[in-house]
């Protein structure tokens, strides 16, 4: 995942990808998994952090953790839409929390999609992709090239 200052980062022409998790090894998990998959990938610990990497590298989707410190990823995602520099930016609520009621809560507080925790990597990409193909024009991730074995 690129941790580079937004100053020197240089977009590849891949989607980029915002993801906000507070474990550090479910960001390793699913960024490695979405570089894979043709997407750019920047990172976020808390609801603060997320708004001012929204802000700095304005990227094509946010994944939003909906429990985290400091700043929850409800109250982050509810300034994010409030925000005109942001509001565009679609984000799918990420939660471990399965109750009745929530993926309505998380719509209602400005997600554009939702998933529950913990999801396999490939469910995480097409619903990334399902909210990405929504916008217009859509945006799309190549898919990733798998090379073919070599007859020699």
């Amino acid at each position: 995942m690129n941790e580079m200052a937004p100053a020197t980062r240089v977009r590849s022409g891949r989607p980029r990808v915002l993801l906000v998790d507070d474990y550090p090894d479910a960001r390793e998990m699913y960024g490695e998994y979405l570089e894979i998959s043709g997407f750019d990938v920047v990172e976020a610990a808390n609801g603060f952090q997320a708004l001012q990497r929204a802000v700095d590298e304005n990227p094509d989707i946010i994944l939003m953790d909906l429990s985290l410190p400091l700043m929850d990823g409800w109250e982050a995602t509810r300034r994010l839409k409030a925000d005109r520099r942001t509001s565009a930016i679609p984000v799918v609520g990420l939660t471990g929390q399965a109750l009745a009621g929530t993926s309505e809560g998380a719509r209602a507080a400005g997600c554009d999609g939702f998933v529950i925790k913990p999801c396999l990597p490939e469910d995480l990409v097409r619903e990334i992709r399902r909210v990405l193909s929504l916008r217009t024009p859509p945006i799309t991730a190549a898919s990733p090239t798998i090379p073919s074995p070599s007859t020699t």
